[in-house]
């Protein structure tokens, strides 16, 4: 079984479970226990996720054997002195509560979440992030460089050939992105509303009831703008820029960023650290953005129908879509049914080769844009077959050798590393 990796949410979740359960030591590896609270929680969250039976017998023994395992891997990463260094550790957990911070809005509203500061979360999390970094460089170690050859695939495929199933449908698709353009007429008259919100803190109204009024920032509006402390290099440059230069309780003239225009005012400053609490006017983009976005999209699929150029020509000339363009709009090669709804209903028609007409594509809650999508190719649902499906086989080859191998090297961690369960 493959290492869990377990992510912040859960980190945080378990740390208030342990706390609520009555604990007892159901097994021990080396110099690690497991505790009864880890395995219920894990038991449950896994679960959860496939819709289990958590009270299943079966079910609590495999995730008490994982759990086990990575008990096993750690003690063995101990025993060959991996090292992983102190910033390594710092990076990952502001990596990760950067991401949760983005999920609730603020650094505030992760410290409402979980009841505790951030530098008490940072605290908590360390031992977990470094023991899990040390089993993931460990398993790198031992199975990151596995190979088969292709005799290894065929013989693979020739046993397993009647048991893997149908191969799904396949298609592979490229696209052209463009967000709508506000025009300046329409960014003045937000710019202005923020202007106003401005004029009326300096004139004696509260930042805070501002904030919740008119801030378009859900995720802080409702704590009166507070972000809380972030250190530099997560906001926006613009923002930064202007954040920093201020002196504690200064309020900014309007910035312009990405997102918007903002009221910023700094409440703290400790080193590469900041405490704000911003006012934020989206630009909104009006009808006519979304028409000439429409129609710019449409003319490009003209011209490439004409032959004036390749999909992947404009793409890379036109599309905003930053980490596809390069790749001349390239989205990806995919099993039909990984597909999302958006994606799934925008090339549903089209046959190989076609190129649909503009879809308006929202990639996150009121964010949105157009594009055109291309099918380049499109292989049907299939039996199984060595040359046609050579790459997908391959991969399921080398897992079905990774897991021997791994099983084979627990087996062995079992033999010279003391454990027991005391279920």
């Amino acid at each position: 079984m493959n290492l869990f990796i377990i992510t912040l949410f859960f980190f945080l979740t378990a740390i208030g479970y342990s706390q609520q359960a009555l604990d007892k030591i159901v097994a021990v590896v080396d110099n690690e226990i497991i505790l009864q609270s880890e395995l219920d929680f894990q038991v449950n969250l896994f679960a959860a996720q496939r819709n289990l039976d958590p009270n299943s017998r079966a079910l609590r023994e495999q995730i008490l054997n994982s759990l086990i395992e990575e008990k096993l891997i750690y003690a063995q990463a101990e025993l060959d002195s991996i090292i992983v260094s102190d910033d390594e550790i710092e990076q990952r957990i502001n990596y990760q509560i950067n991401i949760l911070s983005q999920q609730l809005g603020s650094l505030a509203n992760v410290e409402k979440q979980y009841g505790m500061s951030i530098e008490r979360i940072k605290r908590e999390l360390r031992d977990d992030v470094k023991k899990n970094v040390m089993i993931q460089r460990l398993q790198e170690k031992n199975f990151g460089n596995i190979r088969v050859t292709f005799p290894e695939v065929k013989e693979f495929f020739e046993i397993y050939k009647d048991s893997l199933g149908t191969i799904p449908e396949k298609v592979t698709i490229y696209h052209i992105f463009q967000n709508p353009k506000s025009t300046e007429r329409n960014k003045i008259k937000f710019k202005e509303k923020a202007q106003a919100i401005l004029d009326s803190i300096k004139a004696g109204a509260d930042f805070a009831e501002m904030a919740k009024k008119y801030s378009d920032d859900p995720g802080s509006s409702k704590v009166g703008g507070d972000l809380g402390f972030v250190k530099k290099g997560v906001f926006y440059p613009e923002f930064e820029a202007a954040a920093f230069k201020l002196k504690q309780g200064e309020i900014s003239d309007v910035i312009e960023s990405p997102a918007g225009y903002h009221i910023i005012q700094l409440i703290e400053k400790r080193g590469e650290s900041i405490h704000t609490r911003h006012i934020l006017i989206k630009i909104k983009t009006d009808d006519s953005a979304d028409l000439n976005t429409i129609d710019f999209l449409t003319a490009v699929r003209d011209s490439i129908v004409k032959g004036f150029g390749t999909f992947q020509d404009y793409a890379k000339k036109y599309s905003e879509d930053k980490e596809t363009a390069p790749f001349g709009g390239e989205l990806g090669t995919f099993y039909i049914n990984q597909l999302d709804k958006p994606l799934l209903d925008a090339i549903g028609k089209l046959k190989e080769g076609d190129i649909g007409f503009p879809r308006r594509l929202e990639y996150s809650q009121g964010v949105y844009g157009y594009h055109i999508v291309f099918l380049k190719s499109r292989v049907p649902q299939h039996q199984p077959d060595l040359e046609k499906d050579y790459d997908e086989l391959k991969k399921l080859a080398t897992e079905y050798k990774r897991q021997k191998e791994y099983q084979r090297w627990i087996n062995e961690l079992k033999e010279k590393i003391f454990w027991e369960k005391r279920l």
